[in-house]
């Protein structure tokens, strides 16, 4: 597809976000689950007859399919925490060896100084 003088012309992606791959991990700015109008939550629409239509019918609405994202949203936050508590501790452990070794130079220091004043 070429515009104008044998340049390409620029192609310009419209990906919709899915339930797999969404458009952005960030909720801020995802758009925001609306319930359709026509049906109300939970429920079939009133010219379903069938005795089983309704429990099935309840498996199929979008917040139902939209659970295992935000129960991976959740174990993904979690691990998050448990990494940032990791590293503060990792940071802590390497800050006090730090905090030994300059009290064991100090400490060396003011030795050689007191030998030094001695002789």
């Amino acid at each position: 597809m070429t515009a104008g003088c044998g340049v390409p012309a620029p192609t310009r992606w419209l990906r919709l976000g899915t339930i797999d791959r969404p458009q952005t991990h960030d909720p801020r700015n995802q758009a925001p689950m609306i319930t359709p109008t026509k049906e109300p939550v939970g429920s079939a629409t009133p010219d379903v007859t069938i005795i089983g239509a309704n429990d099935s019918r309840q498996n199929r609405t979008r917040e139902m399919q939209l659970i295992p994202e935000a129960l991976a949203r959740a174990h993904m936050h979690d691990r998050l925490r448990e990494a940032e508590v990791d590293r503060q501790a990792v940071r802590l452990v390497a800050a006090r060896r730090m905090q030994r070794r300059a009290e064991r130079a100090s400490l060396r220091a003011r030795r050689a100084l007191a030998m030094a004043v001695m002789h």
